[in-house]
């Protein structure tokens, strides 16, 4: 990860990171809430396939496309669904958790900023299973889309009737797609190289395997991306202001000391 802006020890000296035990306990708590809720939010099968169908008409009447066509180009070859497969099982848990440690580390005050914005957007995730389950399109017939984590591999998930680890009817939103947008949206907001715009291709890479796969419609994502943006116009993230010197510079009257931006913002 790029981080040539200002040095890290400018935003350490302004914000103290957050205990560290502290941070620890909150993330597990939430990721322990969250698997718990969706369990909570099992037993409406005919409900989710319901849903299914009419998420599926609702994006046909509005002209999305259709996710058959990101899966056919996956299903070019056995390689290429294969690694497909794999990313979807395991980048979404690492690569959240590599960002917040690496703004843990480098950038506190973005942390503690980020860890609130995927906390809101997670704990409002866990509404929908209960007031709107949603079969994934895997499951709903006459599309024509495959499984392909179970034909082709590796799989996360079990048949949906003997899964007690995940709850397969919680398709709605997509937090594959939303935690990978913030990691996006975090990292070009934390960093300053003229690179930082290359994070999009994470998300972007997480839409297309989410619906090649057939594990989440367009509209999951969309739905997650509204989501995302309530909690990023509540939760602001640290901004800069002219405050203390940081370093002197020479000017017509011999050494001034300009004032540096400094973070700030990281409390509220």
């Amino acid at each position: 990860m790029d981080a040539r802006t200002e040095p890290a020890e400018a935003e350490s000296d302004a914000i103290a990171r957050p205990p560290l035990v502290r941070e620890l306990l909150l993330v597990a708590g939430l990721f322990l809430v969250y698997k718990l809720g969706r369990q909570l939010a099992t037993g409406h099968t005919g409900e989710a396939l319901r849903n299914a169908r009419r998420v599926w008409d609702l994006e046909r009447a509005v002209h999305l496309p259709g996710e058959g066509a990101v899966q056919s180009a996956l299903l070019h070859g056995d390689t290429l669904v294969h690694l497909a497969n794999t990313y979807y099982a395991t980048v979404h848990f690492p690569a959240t958790a590599a960002f917040l440690v690496w703004l843990y580390l480098r950038r506190p005050a973005h942390y503690v900023w980020a860890r609130r914005v995927l906390a809101a957007v997670t704990a409002a995730a866990l509404v929908l299973p209960f007031t709107f389950p949603l079969a994934p399109p895997r499951m709903l017939a006459g599309t024509g889309l495959v499984d392909t984590a179970r034909v082709y591999g590796p799989s996360v998930y079990g048949p949906p009737q003997t899964d007690h680890l995940s709850n397969q009817y919680a398709a709605m939103p997509s937090l594959h797609f939303g935690w990978a947008l913030m990691v996006a949206i975090g990292l070009i907001v934390a960093t300053r190289s003229r690179w930082r715009l290359l994070w999009l291709l994470h998300p972007l890479v997480t839409l297309l395997v989410i619906v090649g796969t057939a594990n989440h419609y367009w509209l999951d994502a969309i739905v997650a991306t509204a989501m995302l943006g309530v909690a990023l116009a509540l939760i602001h993230p640290p901004h800069r202001t002219e405050s203390a010197v940081s370093r002197p510079r020479r000017g017509r009257r011999g050494l001034v000391s300009p004032k540096e931006p400094v973070l700030v913002g990281a409390a509220r």
